[in-house]
């Protein structure tokens, strides 16, 4: 199994001036992220507006940014929506491909109980050999996952991790503290990441490291290496960032900085849309105040 690594970019998906999947500009943005500090890139998440990709679009994008990355950083695919059988599939389709792992959703809008989303995932995870990496986001989902159901799932041997972005650190604790042995948890959230790390946590799936990849690297590394002071000063520095990138909806924010600072990504797609001008404004002042790790050229 491949290393998947402490910093995962959630990878934004371009879209060319008429809305199509830019794929080259997908793969220089891999190639670009990898090159600014992640060691790894979710592709087709909901930072790369997975609800309006097809599935054709999907199993395109996982192709070429794994071929574009090769063995430079670990490929995720994003396969996981609210139907299991459909999330299967498309599971069964990216190992296909060669992908690294995949990243799985909680079921959204239908609400499943917690035996039901028990069941989702092992459903999942038992039809593949990839890694599988769950994904609490329960202020995006509605449901969240109790911290019981995701020790259960900790047993299946091929589900590696998980995503917490619930933001409970209570619940992350008892996680950490009650999981099998080996089992990662990243931070779902930019602003959970070095709290996270000091519980016990792994690392951070990250929208922000798009633009500041090698200061989340430095403050991770400073942190396992005993300096403290130095990541919780890096952790209050990015934290304007943070703000400033979920000032709406996530990937609005993101796309405009990014555009803004001269890597073309594209539009949203519907339902998504520009931000006001008054969250642009905040977003270009934040913009200002940063060195930006990313490679433009």
């Amino acid at each position: 199994m491949k290393q998947i690594g402490r910093l995962i970019t959630a990878m934004v998906t371009p879209f060319t001036e008429n809305g199509k999947v830019d794929y080259e500009q997908a793969k220089k943005l891999a190639l670009a992220l990898l090159d600014s500090g992640s060691d790894g890139l979710v592709v087709s998440g909901t930072t790369g507006e997975s609800p309006t990709l097809s599935q054709e679009e999907k199993l395109r994008l996982f192709k070429e940014v794994k071929a574009a990355a090769g063995n430079r950083g670990a490929i995720i695919a994003g396969t996981g929506n609210y139907n299991t059988e459909e999330s299967t599939e498309l599971t069964k389709e990216a190992e296909k491909i060669g992908v690294d792992a995949c990243l799985l959703v909680c079921p959204y809008y239908n609400k499943p109980t917690q035996e039901g989303l028990y069941q989702h995932f092992k459903t999942i995870a038992q039809s593949t050999k990839l890694p599988c990496i769950p994904y609490n986001v329960p202020s995006r989902t509605i449901t969240n996952m109790s911290a019981e159901t995701t020790i259960r799932l900790s047993q299946i041997e091929n589900i590696i991790g998980i995503k917490e972005a619930s933001g409970n650190m209570d619940q992350i604790s008892k996680i950490i503290q009650e999981a099998r042995k080996g089992f990662l948890v990243w931070s779902g959230n930019d602003s959970d990441t070095l709290p996270i790390l000091a519980l016990g946590g792994y690392g951070i799936i990250s929208v922000i490291s798009h633009l500041v990849g090698k200061q989340i690297k430095e403050m991770i590394e400073s942190f396992l290496a005993g300096k403290t002071e130095e990541a919780a000063r890096i952790h209050r520095s990015l934290l304007p960032m943070v703000n400033a990138m979920f000032i709406v909806s996530n990937p609005i924010p993101l796309k405009y900085a990014m555009n803004q600072v001269g890597f073309r990504v594209g539009k949203l797609r519907l339902p998504l849309w520009e931000p006001d001008e008054k969250s642009a404004a905040v977003i270009r002042e934040t913009l200002k105040k940063y060195q930006i790790d990313l490679p433009l050229k």
